[in-house]
């Protein structure tokens, strides 16, 4: 691939349904399309940790192989440790000893890798370079990746913090404010998704009382979501952006559970990339 400058990947979470990032990734990988500035949050900062690490693969392996070993995702877990996810299982147990990732490749290569997070006492969302975890960036990936009422909250740095989703669900703008002119923006949803607002506010007020921002954020969530996507459309049309989203219905929950929907749309994410690759390299280039 060309060099590209000033070019960012953007990769919106979404659970289980990251594994439709983790299919367009391993065509990029393929390819050897690797973009200077990615930026993710929840699932997709776990799958980009992958392909920045470039290890072909592997994001298979841990997010559809793993899948049903009750470590990883149970209810057994929520009884046990009132977590969905098995998080010390998830990114400490399987990067450290069963699927071993490559943190020195990851270290040495060239490209930006900044995680989103969301700031329990503020409500607004934190990000995290290269520069700012060093040896702790599974802890920041976990952070933006832990789930309200499924997961705990994690502390890092002096701050407490959870899923990046909540206050910047997708994060086009933050990566156009640090200098990307394009944006390559990965979807976990197929086109047209728009967010509902939530019956459940009184919950998360609820749970949440210590941290009033953090509940107004999730409140808020719907709006911010159905303001990014209308901004999305709006710079695709300009041209500034480029989208890769599911081209048929979603049939992948948040949490979901059988390996052979996820191999699908896994599989789907490598087909929609790889037929979009020719207009890609245009856009890309021109």
């Amino acid at each position: 691939m060309q060099a590209v400058k000033d070019v960012g990947l953007v990769l919106e979470g979404g659970g289980m349904r990251g594994v439709y990032t983790a299919g367009i990734l391993e065509f990029f990988m393929e390819q050897k399309i690797y973009i200077p500035y990615v930026i993710g949050v929840s699932a997709g900062a776990c799958m980009a940790a992958s392909y920045l690490s470039r290890q072909k693969g592997r994001n298979r392996i841990v997010n559809i192989d793993y899948v049903n070993n009750p470590e990883y995702l149970s209810v057994r877990n929520y009884i046990k440790q009132k977590q969905l996810f098995g998080m010390d299982y998830i990114f400490d147990e399987i990067p450290n000893k069963h699927v071993p990732y490559d943190y020195q490749t990851f270290f040495e290569s060239e490209e930006e890798f900044v995680i989103g997070t969301t700031d329990c006492e503020t409500g607004e969302p934190y990000y995290f370079r290269k520069a700012d975890y060093e040896n702790d960036m599974l802890t920041v990936i976990r952070a933006s990746s832990s789930l309200p009422f499924v997961a705990p909250i994690v502390e890092y740095q002096g701050k407490k913090l959870l899923d990046g989703g909540i206050s910047d669900p997708i994060p086009l703008k933050k990566s156009q404010q640090d200098g990307n002119t394009k944006n390559i923006v990965v979807l976990t949803r197929n086109r047209g998704y728009f967010k509902k607002k939530s019956n459940m506010i009184w919950m998360v007020k609820r749970k949440y009382k210590q941290y009033p921002q953090l509940a107004k954020a999730m409140a808020e969530r719907y709006i911010r979501y159905n303001e990014t996507i209308k901004y999305l459309e709006q710079e695709e049309k300009e041209g500034r952006v480029f989208i890769l989203s599911p081209t048929s219905p979603l049939e992948v929950g948040r949490i979901e559970r059988n390996p052979v929907k996820l191999t699908n749309l896994y599989e789907l994410g490598y087909q929609d990339a790889s037929r979009l690759f020719n207009d890609f390299q245009e856009w890309l280039y021109k």
